[in-house]
């Protein structure tokens, strides 16, 4: 099985003064503003860097929530933040890592069993094969 999903930009202008808008297929962003100040400024607007953290927590715990039913398990609840570090390096930027923090509520886990299989979905979820970075993982198992 192969699917294709699309993501588009546009821009106009130069690198700091010019304006950018993210688009994806399904419509969860139309014309989203970026640029440069919500890069590396802090201002309003989204960011490249950000996606992808989004991306990555989102594949993550789709991952996790199937290695979970194929262990007999399900979760009550999952919260999965990715922070995706983008650090000056000579010869410009580079993404350098994602972190993923997991928060999760899973009836009948015990600690040994969620740290193994959270570990299987943070080293083969697509996303975390795509990057291809130093991948951290800190899951935590709420009693």
């Amino acid at each position: 099985m192969k699917i294709n999903r699309s993501g588009s930009a546009v821009w106009s202008g130069g690198l700091k003064d010019g304006k950018g808008a993210i688009s994806t297929q399904s419509g969860a962003l139309n014309a989203y503003p970026y640029g440069f100040a919500s890069r590396f400024e802090g201002v309003p607007g989204s960011n490249p860097e950000e996606l992808i953290g989004a991306a990555h927590a989102a594949c993550f715990t789709m991952a996790l929530s199937m290695i979970l039913g194929e262990a007999g398990l399900t979760a009550e609840k999952m919260e999965t933040t990715a922070v995706v570090t983008l650090e000056q390096q000579e010869g410009g930027f580079a993404v350098t890592a994602s972190k993923l923090t997991l928060k999760a509520k899973i009836p009948g886990a015990d600690e040994a069993a969620f740290q193994e299989l959270a570990g299987k979905a943070k080293a083969n979820c697509p996303i975390s094969k795509l990057l291809d970075t130093q991948i951290g993982l800190d899951a935590e198992l709420l009693g």
